[in-house]
């Protein structure tokens, strides 16, 4: 297994920082991570809603969709923080791997709301391409080795999917703009808000072990690269690192694991820019030596 930067708990952003945080987030187990900024942890995946608590219908916005089956928990939490039938103005998704599309089909449709995604993530997301196969072989972990049961069907949401403008916005949220922080997987992208230094990371790096099934049960706080037995270019991945260090985020939340805060978060995040392939990459796996290319995924057609 690859290794870790340990962190402090007193990195770990909790509901007691926030002195509202009873109406802010606690309700439908979500938890706050700033003032307009929550999120729901669905056993081994966050999921992230935008938008101050008193947001209401069409107010807000869910990054990422979770694992499959994770529907009734994401209303819950929406209903919590928001208001019984809040409805998002749009679901914005990081990438499309399986425990972040998990209920997107569903949800999308319930609610009737456009899908914003990067370019290079809409074969997966319209239905006509699997992601390259899944690598057992790092990481060491029980999550890893179970890898190939992993989902690998796409989701279809043609219809209703909008792709991230070229400049660098996010249309249903303002004051955000993504980052491509590729790797992990080819349109993967991060959040960032300039005007307190907020960064929704998705995968690009993680705060848990997430090839441990221990690990992703404990979740206790380490600095990871990203999910090992679903990255498939490791040299994109360190590239993306290094662009998000240089941000000197003030906070962050991960789609895996707890979110972080402070100057250990930075110096965490920046030894793992620095030292990257020791403490990131796998000493080998099917994709380390070469990256997947395009042609290593599959035109998805019905059985």
């Amino acid at each position: 297994m690859a290794q870790q930067i340990p962190v402090s708990h007193e990195a770990v952003i909790t509901d007691r920082d926030f002195e509202d945080h009873d109406r802010g987030g606690a309700g439908g187990g979500t938890h706050p991570v700033a003032e307009d900024l929550a999120y729901r942890r669905l056993a081994l995946v966050n999921v992230i809603l935008a938008g101050p608590p008193d947001a209401g219908d069409r107010g807000w916005v869910l990054i990422d969709a979770g694992i499959p089956g994770s529907r009734r928990w994401i209303e819950a939490a929406a209903a919590a923080r928001y208001g019984t039938g809040a409805r998002p103005s749009a679901i914005v998704l990081t990438h499309g791997h399986f425990d972040h599309v998990g209920v997107l089909e569903d949800l999308a449709e319930a609610w009737d709301v456009p899908v914003y995604a990067h370019a290079l993530e809409r074969p997966y997301l319209d239905g006509s391409a699997a992601y390259p196969t899944p690598d057992p072989s790092v990481g060491g972990g029980l999550m890893a080795r179970i890898a190939p049961l992993y989902p690998t069907r796409p989701v279809d949401v043609s219809k209703r999917l909008r792709l991230l403008p070229e400049d660098g916005s996010v249309p249903p949220m303002p004051g955000w703009r993504w980052i491509h922080t590729p790797g992990h997987a080819p349109g993967h992208v991060s959040l960032w808000r300039e005007g307190d230094r907020t960064l929704i990371a998705g995968d690009a790096f993680v705060t848990t072990a997430q090839e441990s099934a221990y690990a992703v049960a404990t979740q206790a706080p380490e600095l990871h690269g990203p999910p090992m037995y679903l990255t498939t270019d490791w040299a994109a991945a360190r590239h993306s690192v290094e662009i998000l260090a240089a941000l000197k985020p003030e906070r962050a939340v991960t789609g895996h694991g707890r979110p972080l805060q402070g100057p250990e978060l930075r110096r965490a995040l920046d030894a793992l820019a620095q030292d990257f392939d020791r403490i990131a990459v796998p000493k080998q796996g099917r994709y380390v030596a070469k990256p997947a290319t395009a042609a290593e995924g599959s035109a998805y057609r019905e059985p």
